[in-house]
C-alpha cells in the first residue's frame, strides 16, 4: 500500500515532516524515509510497505542515479519492464520505483504517457528547485493536498496532513459538488 507525504513551505521542518509521515505508519511497516532541504523548504516522507523488491536498496526517498531528483511513490506500475527497455534504463533493483524517476530523468513529465498501473507521485527536481505532485488518470490511489499562502503539503491520507498547523475549515460548496458529482470541478 505504502503512503507518502510532503510539502514545500518555508514555515515547516524537518520534525513537522516526521510528524507528517509517521501519521501514515499503517500504510508502509516495513521502512521509512525522509528528505528534508532546508535551504528550499522542501520535505519528502515516504513509509514502505515492500512488494516487488524487497532489499533496502529500494527503500525511498529514492533518488536518480545522477542524484539530480529525488522521489517518493505509492502504486505499482505494472508495465515497468516494457518501460525499463524502452528508455535503456539499466537498473540496479527489481523495483518499478527506479524506472519511473529514471524514465522521468530521461523524458521528463511526458514519460507518464508510457505508465500502466496506479500511483501518487512526488519528484522533487533539485537543479530547477520544482516539485511535481502526478497522480494517475484515475485517482486509484489516494493523494490529497493543502495550499495556502504559499505553503503546499500533500499526503496519502488527510489525518496525516492534520499533523501540519493548516487551517480546518470545510468549503460547504465544494463539499456539495464532490457529494453530487464525486469530484470538485474547480
Amino acid at each position: 500500500m505504502c503512503g507518502i507525504a510532503g510539502f514545500i513551505s518555508r514555515n515547516w521542518s524537518a520534525k513537522d515532516l516526521k510528524k507528517v509521515t509517521n501519521r501514515l505508519t499503517h500504510r508502509g511497516p516495513d521502512a521509512e524515509g525522509y528528505f528534508f532541504d532546508e535551504s528550499n523548504g522542501v520535505g519528502l516522507g515516504h513509509r514502505r510497505l515492500s512488494i516487488l523488491d524487497l532489499s533496502d536498496l529500494a527503500n525511498q526517498p529514492f533518488y536518480s542515479h545522477d542524484r539530480r531528483y529525488v522521489m517518493v511513490f505509492n502504486g505499482e506500475i505494472y508495465n515497468y519492464r516494457e518501460v525499463a527497455t524502452k528508455y535503456n534504463i539499466s537498473a540496479y533493483t527489481s523495483s518499478d520505483t527506479e524506472v519511473i524517476l529514471e524514465a522521468f530523468a530521461k523524458k521528463g513529465i511526458d514519460c507518464l504517457n508510457d505508465f500502466n498501473g496506479m500511483f501518487s507521485i512526488a519528484i522533487w527536481d533539485q537543479v530547477d528547485r520544482k516539485l511535481w505532485v502526478i497522480r494517475d488518470r484515475f485517482g486509484v490511489k489516494p493523494l490529497v493536498y493543502y495550499y495556502r499562502n504559499n505553503d503546499f503539503a500533500f499526503a496519502s491520507e488527510l489525518k496525516a496532513l492534520l499533523q501540519l498547523p493548516v487551517e480546518r475549515k470545510i468549503d460547504t460548496s465544494s463539499l456539495q459538488d464532490y457529494l453530487f458529482l464525486e469530484y470538485i470541478p474547480s
